[in-house]
C-alpha cells in the first residue's frame, strides 16, 4: 500500500509506474470517529490500527488482483462530517473527494446514532455531486463497530432498511475483528464498478498474429517497368519467330 499524500486538494495520482489496466477510485465518507481510516487501512493491508491522528484526508493506493485482472485501487479517506442547524457541515475536501470518486462508501458507527442520522444527507450530497451523470456511482452503506454490542445505539434492522430506501448495498462489519467482512464489502463495490466501466476491447495476440501471417498474401502492385520489360520481351520473341519462319 502507498500513502500517496495528505491531500488538501484532490489531484489525480500519477500512476506512471502502474502496470494495471484499470484504476478504481473510491471515496470513504461519514461522521467523525466512525472508523473510516481504520476500515481503509484494514482493507488495503489486512491490519487493524486502533488509534489515528485527526483525519486530514489521505489518499491510499494499492495494486490488487480483482477477478484475475490487475487493478490499481485508490481510496480517498475524508475528514468527518457533522450536522448543525443549517444542515450538513463538511469541508470542500469532502465534496471534491465525492466528485473525484468512481464509487462511494458511506460509513456510520452502530455505537453513534448521530452518525447514522446524517447518512441520508450524505447520500443527497453524493447525488448532487454527480448530478451530471445519468446514474449514481455504486454506493455501499457500511455499519462499523459491530463488535461493540454493549454500547450499540443503532438497531440491527435500521441499516438494511435505510440502504434499501437509498438503493445502496449494505454491510455491517467490525474493522477491529474481521478482515473478511471489510474485504467483502469493498470487493463487492469494486466488482459493481467494473461492471459499469468495462475495459475497452483490445486486439488479441492471436488476431494480431493472423494479420501478420496474412499480410504477405496481399498482392503488391506490379511495377510499370517490369510490365514494360515483359511487353518488349514478348515483342522481340514474336519478331524472331517471324524472321525464322520467313527464312
Amino acid at each position: 500500500m502507498r500513502l500517496v499524500q495528505n491531500m488538501s486538494t484532490i489531484a489525480e495520482y500519477p500512476g506512471t509506474d502502474c502496470l494495471s489496466n484499470r484504476v478504481i477510485k473510491i471515496a470513504v465518507v461519514g461522521g467523525s470517529g466512525v472508523g473510516k481510516t481504520a476500515l481503509v487501512v484494514r482493507f488495503l493491508t489486512k491490519r487493524f490500527i486502533g488509534d489515528y491522528e485527526r483525519n486530514a484526508g489521505s489518499l491510499y493506493s494499492r495494486d490488487v488482483q480483482l477477478d484475475g485482472e490487475q487493478v490499481a485501487i485508490q481510496v480517498q479517506d475524508t475528514p468527518g462530517v457533522q450536522v448543525n442547524a443549517n444542515g450538513l457541515s463538511c469541508t470542500d475536501h469532502v465534496t471534491r473527494s465525492i466528485q473525484w470518486a468512481d464509487a462511494v462508501v458511506m460509513v456510520y458507527s452502530v455505537t453513534d446514532h448521530r452518525s447514522f442520522d446524517l447518512i441520508g444527507q450524505l447520500h443527497q450530497l453524493v447525488s448532487h455531486a454527480h448530478a451530471e451523470r445519468s446514474t449514481l456511482p455504486p454506493i455501499i452503506l457500511l455499519a462499523n463497530k459491530a463488535d461493540l454490542l454493549h454500547v450499540r445505539r443503532v438497531d440491527v434492522q435500521q441499516g438494511p432498511l435505510l440502504a434499501s430506501a437509498l438503493g445502496c448495498f449494505f454491510y455491517e462489519v467490525s474493522a477491529s475483528e474481521d478482515y473478511s467482512q471489510v474485504h467483502g464489502a469493498f470487493h463487492r463495490l469494486c466488482r459493481e464498478l467494473a461492471k459499469q466501466q468495462p475495459l475497452p476491447s483490445q486486439p488479441s495476440v492471436t488476431a494480431a498474429g493472423s494479420e501478420k501471417r496474412r499480410s504477405p498474401l496481399i498482392p503488391r502492385p506490379k511495377s510499370p517497368n517490369m510490365q514494360d520489360l515483359k511487353r518488349r520481351f514478348k515483342q522481340a520473341l514474336s519478331a524472331k519467330v517471324r524472321t525464322v519462319t520467313s527464312v
